[in-house]
């Protein structure tokens, strides 16, 4: 089985941009909420109960092909420093990492699959994919659900399907949900529109740990939130367009921000990097925020395109937790934000100052000096 420190030092590429095929769209989720017939569900069940259905859903899980020389653990076997690691990677919910005996995770080597055992229900099973990739997630992990049915059997009626402990989760037991990247709905004020608009149709918007959090470095979760009455492809295909079309406003955005008003881009981004490269003291919010103006100008040509992925990794690598895994010891506010900075600025060492003239220039030489687009 894989340890936590190998785990932890091989990053999947749906947490460093690689892949990613729309800039606006950084990670897809497809999450399966099953539990065991005649089994207690985990927030009625006794502690001895817990334990018993944990020795029945472990070795189920890591017999999986795919789970082979995956990560194993029991959440008595692990400190809460490295549980909250794994919640800022998503590979964990923060309700299941406060947790401990009785409930544990199975993590496929490359993490685009993790299965998060006596969490809310039985099993929440979990497939991420970078970009836009819901259905491509939707099936692996239907085929992986399949195969481990025919191990357990599940808590299923005819009429109601897979039963769950929330009833919002009641059927297909699926939230489909799309991380998105919206800096230009923001910055042009069009975020709170598009995101009324999206709420209207049934789905929803949450942070960047989803419920109940907020929206940090400009990063926004959108997912179904109705789970019974509608086919799995249903669900799904409906996410798809919907995550489609707000991912083409964010574009929309971006080119109507740089024809209108190239010098507050640059002057947002110019500032940003300056902030990154040079601050010695920077809390979460701050630099998350820096580092989302980071991301959109690598998004845009001021920086190199290996700026996004950069930004992405230290999106993950500069949270609270691991702050405190890299110092190997308990920080006090002011040392996490003194070991971010460090962080920040030894990463970006070798990125140039944004090519921001040039940019400014590309939508300025359309026009003449007096702005008149008729005289061009």
């Amino acid at each position: 089985m894989m340890r936590f420190s190998t785990l932890i030092r091989h990053p999947a590429d749906w947490m460093t941009g690689a892949q990613a095929d729309q800039c606006a769209v950084v990670t897809s989720r497809i999450r399966l909420a099953r539990n065991l017939r005649g089994h207690s569900f985990p927030g009625w069940a006794k502690k001895s109960e817990r334990a018993e259905t944990l020795e029945i859903l472990r070795p189920a899980v890591e017999g999986l092909p795919p789970m082979k020389d995956a990560f194993s653990r029991e959440f008595g076997d692990l400190s809460s420093v490295q549980k909250q690691v794994l919640v800022e990677r998503h590979l964990i919910s923060r309700e299941h990492a406060a947790r401990s005996e009785g409930s544990g995770a199975v993590i496929e080597r490359r993490q685009s699959f993790s299965i998060m055992l006596n969490e809310e229900d039985h099993l929440r099973m979990q497939s991420i994919r970078p970009g836009l990739r819901l259905k491509e997630a939707y099936q692996a992990l239907n085929a992986l659900d399949s195969e481990l049915e025919q191990k357990l059997e599940y808590a299923f009626d005819p009429t109601l399907g897979y039963l769950t402990t929330c009833p919002t989760n009641l059927g297909t037991g699926l939230r489909a949900s799309s991380m998105l990247h919206l800096p230009g709905l923001v910055l042009s004020d069009q975020i709170g529109p598009v995101l009324q608009a999206v709420n209207k149709i049934g789905l929803a918007v949450r942070g960047l740990y989803g419920e109940g959090t907020e929206s940090l470095g400009n990063l926004y979760q959108i997912s179904n939130q109705s789970t019974l009455g509608e086919s799995e492809e249903t669900i799904i295909n409906r996410l798809d367009r919907v995550i489609a079309q707000v991912a083409s406003h964010e574009q929309n955005a971006r080119e109507k921000l740089m024809e209108d008003d190239p010098s507050m881009v640059a002057d947002k981004i110019g500032r940003a990097y300056g902030v990154l490269r040079n601050a010695h003291l920077i809390d979460s919010k701050e630099a998350l925020n820096h580092l989302s103006l980071l991301r959109l100008g690598g998004n845009l040509g001021f920086f190199p395109a290996a700026t996004v992925n950069l930004c992405d990794t230290l999106l993950m690598d500069i949270q609270q937790a691991h702050l405190q895994l890299h110092a190997g010891t308990k920080l006090s506010p002011e040392s996490r934000d003194s070991i971010r900075a460090e962080i920040v600025r030894s990463r970006l060492q070798s990125l140039d100052s944004p090519d921001i003239d040039t940019k400014k220039n590309n939508q300025t030489d359309r026009f003449p000096e007096d702005g008149n687009p008729e005289d061009a």
